[in-house]
């Protein structure tokens, strides 16, 4: 029993451990800044909004609009909103995942 016990334990700190790697190696925030400079900065150069100026990158704009959290951005950018085209037809999964990060990153340390 404790021999079982012992294996679940390593498989599971193995497991665990196996995860936070690899999630943290999918993100990559040069990447991001590509994908957000090749696809974004046409109505988002700066952070702000050329079509819908309230509707900003800043943080307090993501926060009121419940943007101000990785899901919520990728869902945005897969799934368009308003005058905001989908992208989950022409980015991969890391590509939204990397543009997500790369801009929430500039929102939390006022970069834009």
């Amino acid at each position: 029993m404790r021999f079982l016990f012992s294996l679940f334990l390593s498989f599971f700190t193995l497991y665990t451990l196996t995860v936070r790697l690899s999630f943290a190696q999918e993100i990559d925030l040069d990447a991001g800044e590509q994908v957000f400079s090749q696809n974004c900065a046409a109505c988002h150069v700066g952070g702000n909004n050329s079509v819908n100026p309230p509707k900003t990158l800043k943080l307090e704009a993501l926060s009121q609009y419940s943007k101000d959290s990785i899901e919520a951005i990728k869902y945005q950018v897969e799934n368009g909103a308003g005058s905001m085209p989908a992208f989950a037809d022409r980015l991969s999964d890391e590509e939204i995942s990397n543009v997500a990060n790369f801009v929430l990153n500039k929102a939390k340390n006022n970069n834009w």
